[in-house]
């Protein structure tokens, strides 16, 4: 039941977000085992005039950037899923962005299930109560 937040360095583009939705979904399922049906994607759009690095703004690069926030239960998948995740998200959001900054950062973060959940319980009162 991750939340997912996805800011990229674009003017909104409904057909990017559709695309991107889609990517990071598919790859959260496959490689996290997360649900569909409880996994929520929220995707943030920043001018490339107001996202800066070694401060030139993306505009001055010429390149896009992304930071994927993602947080999931702690203890629910292995250091290498984990790392796993990240490399193919980075490849699939940087195949559909196109030119991308290195520094551009994917953050998995565990949070403890007894605070952490959805629906108005916790991921430790589902798992006792399941």
């Amino acid at each position: 039941m991750p939340h997912i937040t996805i800011q990229i360095s674009r003017t909104p583009d409904s057909q990017l977000t559709k695309a991107l939705v889609k990517s990071i979904g598919v790859l959260t399922h496959d490689i996290l085992g997360k649900k569909p049906n409880v996994t929520s994607i929220q995707v943030k759009y920043a001018s490339p005039d107001q996202w800066f690095i070694e401060g030139k703004s993306l505009a001055e690069w010429g390149k896009t950037a992304f930071h994927l926030d993602i947080t999931i239960t702690d203890e629910t998948n292995t250091k290498q899923e984990k790392a796993r995740y990240m490399a193919e998200a980075y490849a699939a959001l940087s195949g559909l962005l196109g030119d991308v900054h290195t520094s551009s950062f994917i953050h998995i973060i565990d949070t403890r299930a007894a605070a952490y959940g959805y629906g108005g319980l916790t991921q430790e009162y589902r798992l006792h109560h399941s």
